[in-house]
């Protein structure tokens, strides 16, 4: 499709998007009206929303619009399935200068639709409006047929700590990215399109887990949100760690401890649980540590790697230098 948004119109565009995502079992009303219906079975919606600015959270000249689709949706998708429900719907809000090509928008949507498939949601509507900078508000719904959400605050003392997906991968393409290069390919993609693993939210819930989160912004850091939630401690062993030998490869030819990827890392959106201790987990958990109680006259929330504090600790504050 030639031309920009600008020249197609906000209605035209709002056509040109709709067209391209089909509905599943979950809605009732899909885009075109007032507001979607989407089933709540459960009676419970779990609701989730983040704003993906161009230059901040994503690059046009690193990321296709397809890649800026999936991955926009995978990081909200995760957060529904990290409190233990099954993703359905999500909704887009998009801010396009009136010169974006309308290839760019159509492209974005395709990728927001095949995530949404990878998880089994779709898209049910949204907004389009013209501003400076390209500007993407995404809102995920999910369902947790039944099931308790899973919190970060219910970890226990005593309970295993277990991860399901990759880690560090997409902060390794990101690094290779920032030095100009293309390639290893796999941890570039990584980096473009995280796989979080939807189907170890509600399964994790199923097995038991105590608490649960997505790794948006780092292992360490997220673990610290449940530590302190929880009102715990939290012990990481890095020999529970797989880093692989061209992640490693690439920290050599970087100077960075692959380590730091893994654990300080983020953007792979793997889920991250604490379970009872005795569980028979399945071989996509790989138990990393442990929760501990805190020393006599010490706060809780610290969350330590082989006993000792860990000093990269990763994460984001939109707010800070």
């Amino acid at each position: 499709m030639q031309g920009t948004v600008g020249e197609l119109g906000e209605f035209g565009l709002i056509r040109e998007l709709t067209a391209r995502v089909p509905l599943t079992d979950a809605v009732d009303l899909g885009p075109g009206d007032d507001a979607a219906v989407v089933k709540a079975p459960d009676g419970r919606v779990v609701a989730t929303t983040d704003v993906l600015i161009e230059n901040r959270h994503f690059r046009r000249d690193w990321s296709t619009a397809y890649d800026v689709g999936r991955k926009a949706a995978a990081q909200n998708l995760a957060d529904v399935a990290a409190m233990g429900a099954v993703p359905t719907a999500i909704l887009l809000g998009l801010v396009a200068p009136a010169d974006l090509p309308t290839t760019w928008a159509t492209e974005l949507m395709d990728g927001l639709r095949d995530e949404c498939q990878v998880a089994g949601a779709t898209v049910v509507g949204g907004d389009v409006v013209r501003g400076d900078t390209v500007t993407l508000a995404i809102t995920a719904l999910g369902d947790l047929q039944g099931r308790a959400a899973v919190t970060r605050s219910g970890a226990q003392v005593g309970d295993v700590v277990a991860v399901s997906g990759w880690l560090g991968w997409s902060a390794a393409g990101l690094t290779v990215l920032q030095r100009g290069f293309r390639s290893p390919r796999a941890f570039v993609e990584a980096h473009r399109r995280p796989e979080p693993p939807y189907h170890a939210g509600p399964a994790g819930a199923e097995l038991g887990a105590t608490s649960m989160i997505d790794v948006s912004d780092g292992l360490v850091a997220d673990l610290g949100h449940v530590a302190r939630a929880s009102e715990v401690d939290i012990d990481l062993k890095a020999a529970d760690f797989d880093v692989p030998a061209q992640m490693a490869d690439i920290g050599q030819a970087v100077g960075v401890d692959p380590l730091v990827w893994v654990l300080s890392g983020g953007e792979d959106h793997a889920i991250v649980a604490t379970f009872p201790r005795g569980i028979q987990l399945p071989s996509r958990w790989r138990v990393v540590g442990e929760v501990t109680g805190r020393p006599r006259g010490s706060r809780s929330g610290r969350v330590t790697v082989d006993g000792a504090p860990w000093d990269r600790v990763g994460g984001w504050d939109h707010f800070s230098e």
